[in-house]
């Protein structure tokens, strides 16, 4: 067994502009297999102290969102278009009833320049909105509790209570559109709206609430900080974009070209990935190995374009060996995901289980000598976080492959899955 491509292995990471560094560590010999990456702009990236800090354009961002050994983070281009994210003195933002005092806590990105949102003391209506309408757009905040645990997050139409003490969410009233919460640390949440109703309706924070969703008097001097608004075009949040003044647009990325002919075998061997889409659904996302040329052979693994199931494909001088699906998956947990090819024993495993085989012969053409983040013949980018990937250039035998897409931890295989732990 020959491991001749190692990306992400053990949490190892290195990166420069315009290269994410993969390699060769045969017989304890490191020679390196950089990818070429590209991303005209900045963007900004959870770093190893849990901080949202910005990376330079056309750097590969290794994020550390929930993972202490990183993740290579790609995006398609997203603009955001509210002007000032975290300026909420401007005239794009209703205060009603409430008031707002800038750089009043530390925020997200580790300095002191998030908002407090205190709510008039008298029972009422009390809330900060934005002027921009968000049709068929995805808004996203960040909360996080200073005395208030609760605010409602949506608009009139459909809204969740939000907890912002347990990080949780409920609806409020009958909720259309489609919310989510994700965990930043140090008590900070960022709140995701979908708004799927065909109309232009703004997102709305209300305060001086309880965990029933009424409204409550308050002392006028309680609160809740803010941070980070954000308009995206798009059906799910994407990585903060910051704006100050106009809308700011954060380019798409590629990751492409690592290996050469010799780091392949055409003949038989395993890719493996551990990778977890951003989306569920909205296109194919990804990985191949290909000969670059005629697309006449090469292996793809990734998301299909639906939202339940992985993709797989092996393609043999125009001989496709495996249907291009598999079993119910979901796409944006981490996903243990290795293919074997080999002429007349060919596999595919998923998560310690082996899903599918084939037994069709073939006869390898045209050396194999890139892997990129996309199809054969590009498109169908790989949008969203890759924890490891490994080339073997020959085919592993089942033992080898169970032990390759298992956990060694139950934590570690929760985690990964979604599942909390109790």
């Amino acid at each position: 067994m020959s491991n001749t491509l190692n990306l992400g292995t053990d949490g190892n990471w290195a990166t420069k502009k315009n290269s994410l560094l993969a390699y060769n560590s045969e017989n304890g010999n490191f020679k390196p297999l950089p990818f070429n990456f590209t991303r005209a702009t900045s963007a900004t990236r959870v770093n190893k102290d849990g901080l949202i800090e910005v990376v330079t354009n056309n750097k590969p961002r290794i994020d550390f969102s929930n993972n202490a050994n990183g993740a290579l983070l790609l995006e398609p281009e997203r603009t955001n278009s509210i002007t000032h994210s975290n300026d909420f003195s401007q005239s794009i933002y209703g205060k009603i009833n409430l008031t707002i005092t800038a750089n009043e806590g530390i925020s997200p990105d580790g300095t002191q320049n998030a908002n407090l949102l205190v709510p008039n003391a008298a029972i009422g209506v009390r809330y900060l909105t934005n002027s921009t309408g968000s049709n068929l757009k995805t808004n996203t905040v960040f909360l996080k509790k200073k005395e208030l645990r609760y605010v409602k997050v949506g608009n009139s139409q459909s809204n969740v209570l939000v907890d912002l003490e347990n990080g949780t969410i409920s609806a409020s009233s009958v909720s259309t559109n489609n919310f989510t919460i994700e965990n930043y640390g140090s008590g900070w949440y960022r709140v995701s709206c979908h708004n799927t109703l065909d109309v232009n309706l703004q997102i709305q924070i209300f305060l001086g609430i309880d965990g029933s969703g009424s409204n409550i008097a308050t002392n006028g001097t309680d609160g809740v900080y803010i941070y980070g608004f954000e308009i995206q075009n798009g059906s799910y949040p994407t990585s903060y974009i910051p704006t100050n003044g106009s809308a700011v647009t954060r380019s798409a990325e590629t990751c492409n070209g690592a290996g050469d002919a010799n780091t392949f075998n055409d003949s038989e061997g395993v890719l493996f990935a551990d990778i977890a889409a951003n989306s569920k659904g909205g296109g194919y996302k990804l990985i191949s190995i290909t000969d670059s040329i005629s697309g006449n052979s090469f292996i793809s693994i990734g998301m299909m374009n639906n939202t339940t199931e992985l993709y797989k494909q092996i393609r043999f001088g125009g001989l496709n060996l495996f249907p291009n699906f598999t079993d119910k998956a979901d796409q944006t947990s981490f996903n243990k995901i290795a293919i074997k090819y080999k002429s007349g024993d060919s596999s595919f495993y998923v998560n310690g289980f082996e899903i599918d085989s084939s037994s069709v012969t073939y006869t390898p053409s045209a050396n194999m000598s890139e892997i990129k983040f996309s199809y054969f013949q590009d498109g169908d980018d790989f949008y969203g976080n890759t924890k490891q990937i490994q080339y073997f250039d020959t085919a592993l035998n089942d033992t080898d492959l169970e032990e390759l897409t298992s956990w060694k931890s139950f934590s570690e295989m929760a985690r990964d899955l979604l599942y909390t732990i109790q």
